[in-house]
């Protein structure tokens, strides 16, 4: 064990938050103590981001009304997504796949203008913007775990559109509805497991050596 390594306990706590983090569907009443949201936006902030350019800007949602314009263009994408599903349409249609009216605590997540002038990391892989952003967002969900809170990712909408509704400069991008709050209970496994959507496949199936390997060979 090298000396850098966090105590025992501490360790484990951080590999207990990973293990039963949850995209959470199903939220109480509650709101979220204000320096409770603190802790968590600074845990996103300290994310790591390529050439250090922090890729991200949080948007809170505090306004009933708009809460209600972004769960009506959440429900468009959801009728769009049954249709592309065809045979798994009414399946798909039972399924929880938001908590925006529910959820105590709302943020969307976007990534500004004016990306193309960092280039330290992204010359030949100009994704790595979002890629950072990610990583923003799941330091914010593993601290709200830790905090007892759960957190729910939404990707369903029009990202123009939503644009649009929250007034993001041009260039700019919507990645992330972020659905915040108390719950009753936290999901035992993935919900889409938990509901017979799919299951999560074995890590022996990603892991490769050297080069390439077809799994299926």
């Amino acid at each position: 064990m090298t000396e850098h390594a966090f105590s025992d306990p501490e360790r484990q706590a951080v590999y207990r938050a990973i293990a039963e983090r949850r995209d959470m569907r199903h939220f109480i009443p509650g709101a979220v103590p204000d320096e409770t949201l603190a802790r968590l936006l600074m845990a996103a902030h300290q994310a790591p981001s390529v050439g250090l350019m922090q890729p991200w800007q949080f948007i809170r949602i505090s306004n009933p009304a708009l809460r209600q314009q972004l769960h009506a263009l959440v429900e468009q994408e959801r009728q769009r997504t049954a249709e592309a599903l065809g045979e798994r349409r009414d399946e798909f249609m039972r399924l929880k796949v938001e908590g925006i009216r529910e959820c105590g605590e709302l943020l969307v997540v976007a990534l500004p203008a004016h990306r193309e002038k960092h280039v330290f990391g992204r010359r030949t892989l100009p994704e790595m913007d979002l890629a950072s952003a990610s990583c923003a967002i799941q330091n914010l969900w593993l601290a709200a775990r830790a905090e007892g809170l759960g957190m729910g990712w939404v990707s369903m909408f029009d990202p123009d559109a939503l644009g649009q509704l929250l007034q993001i400069p041009s260039g700019g991008k919507a990645i992330a509805i972020l659905c915040l709050g108390h719950v009753s209970a936290f999901y035992k496994k993935p919900m889409l497991e938990q509901e017979g959507w799919i299951q999560g496949r074995p890590l022996a199936d990603f892991i490769h050596h050297n080069t390439w390997k077809d799994q299926d060979q």
